[in-house]
């Protein structure tokens, strides 16, 4: 059996290296000229991005443990399933501003590379303060179970227009009507000004902030190590921009996700109040939930809810197609 390999700094700035390596041959090369992504297009560069975070899982495994393979395979697809929620509101950013889609990328990657930046630093903190103050994760699990309940009864409408980043960015500098190409920044009445490009970019940053506040503290209930935390965080933002494109034009077709995402958000509050992670001394009520089983009934209740928004989808559809042809024989 190999000797488990010891993560040091070189692994970090290793695998720092290589997603930045990836992102400029997405921008240089593969989408070096702007142009709409189509959904066939979108599909292989999801499948390519879960492929490379599968290997990514079995490298851990053979070089680390079986257990650390599970937590980062359990982390992505907690992290890859919260951002299907994200899609959806950027989905209704891009269509308020009415961006093209061929400008869409560009915005989706520069927005990739924040969000990196940002939960780098939130998972930073997030791993500094667990260490210090254990019962955090107490914290984190009764936020997680406020926030899935809240997902599930309260439903929030967005208006980009009236949010707070976008009416401090008009008061603070000009913004032009139209856009300018790819450019976050142009010329308007012969003052430098942003293009609602920028907005739209200020507002995708935003709400991968508001949204990591919900999906980071979820991590922590799988695992609080720094490496498998960071490491499937960044597999799913890069995976976000395909998705995106996957799942943007079928919107309507998850219908229940959202009540899906809620009672994932209610399953790990309650695993991370019933079990924070090797109490030493163990309290009477934890209880020890093996990372396989979480696996298993994340993955089952995201397919339930995608299976019950297709099935609803699909029988709304025939009663549609069921009634224009009892209205056709009629006339």
């Amino acid at each position: 059996m190999l000797a488990v390999v010891e993560i040091t700094w070189w692994h970090w700035v290793g695998f720092i290296s290589c997603v930045l390596v990836f992102l400029a041959l997405d921008l240089g090369v593969f989408h070096r000229k702007s142009h709409a992504v189509r959904f066939g297009e979108a599909l292989i560069w999801t499948v390519i991005w879960c492929a490379l975070a599968m290997l990514f899982a079995l490298g851990i495994r053979h070089f680390r443990t079986e257990k650390e393979s599970l937590e980062f395979v359990t982390g992505y697809l907690i992290e890859l399933s919260l951002s299907m929620d994200n899609v959806f509101v950027i989905a209704l950013i891009f269509g308020y501003f009415r961006i093209p889609a061929e400008r869409q990328h560009r915005v989706l990657f520069w927005g990739i590379l924040g969000a990196l930046l940002m939960r780098g630093i939130m998972i930073g903190a997030g791993v500094v303060l667990i260490t210090w103050l254990h019962w955090l994760l107490w914290v984190f699990g009764a936020f997680l179970v406020f926030s899935g309940i809240k997902m599930l009864l309260v439903d929030t409408e967005m208006d980009p227009e009236q949010t707070r980043v976008v009416r401090l960015a008009r008061k603070i500098y000009p913004v032009a009507p139209n856009l300018d190409g790819d450019k976050f920044l142009t010329v308007w009445n012969g003052k430098s000004a942003l293009t609602p490009l920028s907005l739209v970019l200020l507002l995708v940053e935003t709400t991968d902030l508001v949204f990591a506040i919900d999906s980071i503290p979820a991590i922590f209930a799988v695992t609080t190590k720094p490496f498998i935390v960071f490491t499937s965080n960044v597999f799913a933002i890069l995976g976000l921009r395909s998705l995106y494109f996957v799942l943007a034009g079928a919107i309507s077709y998850f219908r229940y996700l959202k009540a899906g995402l809620s009672i994932v958000l209610v399953s790990i509050g309650v695993k991370m109040l019933l079990d924070p992670h090797d109490r030493e001394p163990p309290l009477w009520f934890q209880v020890d939930i093996p990372i396989s089983v979480s696996l298993l009934v994340i993955a089952a209740i995201i397919l339930i809810s995608i299976a019950l928004s297709v099935f609803a989808a699909w029988r709304e559809r025939k009663q549609k197609s069921r009634q224009t042809q009892e209205q056709r024989k009629k006339a």
